[in-house]
């Protein structure tokens, strides 16, 4: 099952059509899914999403394949070192990240390389789940930018919002009861061609991906139907004076609500 225009081996088709034999039914049985906007992502594509919950990459796979795209992850390296968890990583042709040094560009050229021939790459910009108390997106790192600087693929923001309720609370633990509702949800093409003109220099990065982030924010707003903070989470900050700064603005906008 692949879509028109991707060039995908029988091997993967064959692989992620046993996957998804047993995964389909068991997220049915969990999560009501809602899919919007995903018929219109074409082959070749970079997804970015938010990362709210360990299941993410199962919703957001799921939803691609349903439109006839298999999904490939860049996934932490040690990942694959969990001995049945890093065989199906393998087998579904997942890439490994090895942060900083040459194992992230290499990292970087295999993802070039399921792009060039029609193959969807999944990014979390974060680069891990949000620390953002209240699950927005946070502060990104730049390989999403430059992936798609670096191969001029279409750039997708598809967001999700529901399926932390499955997987989350104190004790952390699976909460199957009442029956949790997801919403998976595309957004247009990042525009990044001004971008590609000229050399790929830090601010042209961090450029880039101000616009991924800005995207995939609003998304999660529009889903969540509420007005996303004013400035990013950001994981290396001070979490006092982001909480502080956060009780601030959200008081700030309840007295605008007032008046």
């Amino acid at each position: 099952m692949a879509r028109k225009g991707s060039n995908e081996t029988r091997a993967a088709r064959f692989t992620f059509g046993f996957a998804a034999s047993f995964v389909r039914p068991t997220l049915a049985l969990m999560l009501k899914r809602t899919w919007v906007g995903l018929g219109s992502i074409k082959p070749g594509s970079i997804i970015v999403s938010n990362h709210i919950s360990e299941l993410d990459p199962l919703i957001v796979a799921e939803a691609l394949y349903a439109h006839k795209l298999l999904p490939r992850f860049l996934a932490k390296s040690s990942l694959f070192k969990i001995p049945v968890v890093g065989r199906i990583l393998k087998a579904t042709g997942q890439i490994p990240v090895e942060r900083g040094g040459p194992g992230a560009k290499l990292s970087l050229e295999a993802a070039a390389e399921v792009i060039g021939r029609g193959g969807v790459i999944i990014i979390y910009p974060e680069g891990t789940l949000t620390k953002d108390p209240d699950k927005w997106p946070m502060q990104a790192r730049t390989g999403a930018a430059r992936l798609a600087l670096k191969t001029n693929a279409p750039i997708v923001p598809v967001v999700h919002w529901g399926d932390q309720e499955l997987l989350g609370g104190k004790p952390r633990r699976l909460r199957l009861f009442p029956r949790k509702a997801t919403v998976v949800m595309a957004g247009s093409e990042i525009e990044m061609d001004d971008l590609r003109e000229g050399p790929m220099t830090r601010s042209v990065l961090d450029e880039a991906t101000n616009r991924i982030m800005k995207h995939m924010m609003y998304l999660v707003a529009d889903l969540r139907g509420e007005e996303p903070p004013e400035v990013p989470w950001s994981p290396t900050g001070d979490r006092e004076e982001q909480l502080k700064r956060r009780e601030e603005e959200k008081r700030r906008r309840e007295e605008q609500e007032d008046w």
